[in-house]
This record gives C-alpha cells, sequence and structure tokens, in this order.
C-alpha cells in the first residue's frame, strides 16, 4: 500500500474509476489460483520449453520486470492501475516478484498455497474494510481471523505445520501495514512472512 492510497479513496485514483478498481480487485483474488496452475501443470509447461522449471519462474519475473521498466520510462498507466503508478513500480510488478521468490524459494505446497493466498484474498479484504470506514484495529481483528483460515486450511490440505500456520497469519496482517513510499504491501505480505518461513523451516522438519 502506498501513501497515496492511504490518503485518498482507492477508487479515485485508479484509472477506470469503480471500474478499474474492480478490474484491480479481480486480478488480485485471481492470484489464489496461481499455486494451483504451479502446482498442477507447472513441470508439463517447463518440460513443454526444455526448461527447468524454477527457469521458467525466474524467466517469467525477468520479463515481468523488463516489462515494468519500460512501462515506467514511457510513465504510463492501463487500466486499474493507480494513477501514482506511472511514476513507481506498480502493485502488479510487486506481486509478481513475490510470487516469483516464493515459488523460487519454497516450492512446496505446505508455504507457497498460503502464502500467496494470504496475499491474495488479505490485501483487497483489508483495503476493502478501510474504504467501508472501518476501524484499523477491527481491521486488524477480522484480517488476523480470516488469514488464520487460510492457514489453518492449509494445514488440514497441505500439512502445513501448525505452530508455523498460528505464526505465520499475524504475521502476513502486520506485514501489509508498512506505508512504503516506493514498496507495495503486494511485496511485503510476501517477502517478509517468506523470510520467516526460511528461518523457521529447519526448525519444522526437525519437529515432523
Amino acid at each position: 500500500m502506498s501513501e497515496q492510497v492511504e490518503l485518498t479513496n482507492p477508487v479515485e485514483t485508479s484509472v477506470g474509476g469503480m471500474r478499474g478498481h474492480l478490474l484491480r480487485r479481480g486480478i488480485h483474488l485471481s492470484m489464489a489460483l496461481l499455486p494451483l496452475v504451479y502446482f498442477t501443470y507447472g513441470e508439463q509447461v517447463a518440460n513443454a520449453v526444455n526448461m527447468e522449471l524454477n527457469q521458467v519462474v525466474a524467466t517469467v519475473v525477468l520479463f515481468a520486470i523488463l516489462a515494468e521498466g519500460v512501462r515506467l520510462k514511457l510513465g504510463i498507466t492501463v487500466f486499474g492501475q493507480r494513477d501514482y503508478e506511472a511514476h513507481q513500480v506498480s502493485a502488479l510488478a510487486w506481486g509478481a516478484v513475490g510470487v516469483g521468490f516464493v515459488f523460487l524459494l519454497t516450492p512446496h505446497e505446505a508455504y507457497a498455497w498460503p502464502l500467496i493466498v494470504s496475499l491474495a484474498l488479505g490485501d483487497p479484504f483489508m483495503g476493502e474494510l478501510r474504504r467501508k470506514g472501518v476501524e484499523s484495529k477491527q481491521v486488524m481483528i477480522y484480517a488476523t481471523i480470516a488469514l488464520w483460515v487460510v492457514w489453518l486450511a492449509c494445514w488440514y490440505q497441505f500439512d502445513t505445520p501448525l505452530w508455523i500456520a498460528a505464526l505465520l497469519a499475524p504475521v502476513c496482517m502486520i506485514s501489509e501495514w508498512p506505508r512504503l513510499r516506493y514498496i507495495d504491501d503486494n511485496a511485503t505480505m510476501l517477502l517478509i512472512p517468506l523470510a520467516l518461513v526460511m528461518l523457521l523451516e529447519p526448525f519444522a522438519q526437525v519437529m515432523v
């Protein structure tokens, strides 16, 4: 989240107004399908292009960075972006980099699913609560509960260690909170919990 978003109605700063805002939210929610695509079809795609799966992921991330550099050089925004993103790295680009790092550094369903779904659902959920005027304390409580549901579902479905699930849900919520001017919360909501997962995973293996 940018300072501009916090100070103004996000609909007013979206290219395309409410329609642009809804498209942006829709793209955000659709990110929850990325782990399904990766774990179901990733190896097939990699084999089809004669590459390793991690090379495919790295290529996609590099292409996203290159495309973002061209967009910034031209100083343009597209339908659904925020007007201030004409001069700073967009939320979509930060999200692509963050998701890429998740798949590169912890390509396991137990962690990739909850990390990415927490971003895909948690960020727009908190944003819409704020847009409706919900107080910050309540936003934090509601978001933490929602993210606990995500992590507990992954504990049940993908054997995510329960103690990591209990810890990482509030971390994901807190990671959305920093108001950084040039780093979007699409990055912080993935990279901060990802770093913690990488530190805690060795202990999880010992405790199995």
